[in-house]
């Protein structure tokens, strides 16, 4: 069988109508190289059946309960045989010309990955690589805007099973500082994706909880412990508002204390 150029994984967990929109995105793309993998955390609502009537379109599909998102990631990575992988989670779309647009760009090209602008509640584009070393805001989107080399991914291995909110983070710290990979983006202009505003897995979860995981990553991966305080303490003062404790000082290295014993 011809190899496939992209992988594209949807992770779906009792949102049947929202992996309806999704596979119609597939369907409305003009490039049409790719095969495509659905893993259902074992629905209840109707999205097996939906599953069912789109085998025409679905290469593989694995129905069965599993520790969260990324372990259903890591299930559809196993499947996966594409020269590139990209993740569409369930209600977010490609434009029709998402994946032409990312072959243009990666065919011929020596890149690990690429980023494509998607549109979540304002327009999100660009790579800024720099940014990863005291931000978290250094790219446009994780779902349907990543798309990263297979060769690349193996070398990585799996989403770390021990973040629940911000694996992915771990997976671009990895991606970006600790293995140099070499990676793009596409034009602010050159639209790939759509995020359903909303819904997203990582908003069911408060921003405390956000920012440990996230300062917990940087540790785990050693950065330097100043500059990890450093950013810790940018993040958190600058975010006050959100912080629900009455005693925010003591609650800041309270969780900062938590996160050193957590390596």
């Amino acid at each position: 069988m011809h190899k496939k150029f992209f992988s594209i994984i949807t992770v779906v967990l009792n949102k049947k109508n929202n992996l309806v929109e999704t596979i119609e995105s597939l369907r409305r793309q003009t490039f049409k190289n790719f095969e495509y993998i659905v893993i259902d955390g074992g629905s209840t609502d109707g999205t097996l059946d939906i599953i069912k009537k789109n085998l025409d379109i679905i290469t593989y599909y694995k129905s069965e309960k599993d520790f969260g998102i990324y372990d259903a990631i890591n299930k559809g990575l196993t499947h996966s045989n594409g020269e590139y992988i990209g993740i569409l989670n369930s209600g977010d779309k490609y434009t029709s010309n998402g994946l032409k647009i990312i072959n243009e760009y990666l065919t011929n090209k020596n890149f690990d990955f690429i980023f494509g602008s998607v549109m979540k509640k304002i327009l999100r584009h660009g790579y800024r690589k720099y940014r990863i070393y005291w931000n978290f805001d250094f790219y446009s989107s994780h779902s349907s805007g990543f798309f990263i080399k297979k060769e690349a991914q193996s070398k990585l291995g799996n989403y770390n099973l021990k973040y629940k909110i911000s694996s992915d983070y771990d997976l671009f710290y990895r991606m970006i500082v600790i293995n140099n990979m070499v990676g793009t983006s596409t034009k602010k202009n050159e639209l790939i994706g759509i995020w359903k505003t909303g819904e997203s897995y990582s908003s069911t979860w408060k921003f405390i909880e956000h920012l440990q995981e996230e300062i917990q990553i940087r540790v785990d991966n050693k950065q330097n412990l100043c500059v990890v305080f450093f950013v810790y303490f940018i993040h958190y003062f600058k975010n006050l508002r959100k912080i629900e404790n009455k005693n925010k000082i003591s609650f800041f290295f309270k969780k900062f204390k938590e996160i050193l014993e957590n390596r």
